[in-house]
């Protein structure tokens, strides 16, 4: 219950925030998944987080990707306690994703496959493309 609960809030401040992002880095459209992760990890990490993942692990097809947090600013003095061991704390960042390239027409899978609150060496957030979102207009409409 909790897990989804980060999620649907993380979904709806990337809906929210893709606008305040799109006006303050002029950045223009993306052409392909992999500008698309360029400015997910160059831009929108360091515009609002600060840091500058590493994008690796890259799909032979090119429709999946890894970001590498070597420090994640949301889990700084934060400890889980042992009856909360299963919690993905930053989940957060997954809905944010998400929500944010769905507004752009992109449905993506992201989830967490390495968190340093769990004992690993980095935060590593997977990224899958899905498929591009079709704008459906009402009859009528142009």
């Amino acid at each position: 219950m909790l897990l989804f609960g980060c999620l649907d809030r993380g979904y709806n401040i990337g809906v929210r925030l893709v606008e305040d992002f799109l006006a303050r880095s002029n950045v223009g459209r993306c052409h392909d998944f992999r500008e698309t992760a360029d400015v997910i990890a160059k831009v929108a990490f360091k515009m609002y987080l600060g840091i500058t993942p590493s994008i690796t692990n890259w799909s032979p097809a090119g429709d999946e990707f890894s970001l590498i947090l070597e420090n994640n600013p949301l889990v700084d003095f934060v400890e889980l306690p042992d009856n909360h061991s299963s919690l993905i704390y930053s989940n957060l960042l997954c809905g944010v994703l998400r929500g944010a390239l769905e507004m752009v027409q992109m449905a993506v899978d992201v989830k967490f496959v390495q968190d340093t609150l769990k004992g690993d060496g980095v935060t590593e957030i997977r990224m899958k493309f899905i498929r591009r979102i079709e704008d459906n207009l009402p009859v009528g409409e142009e």
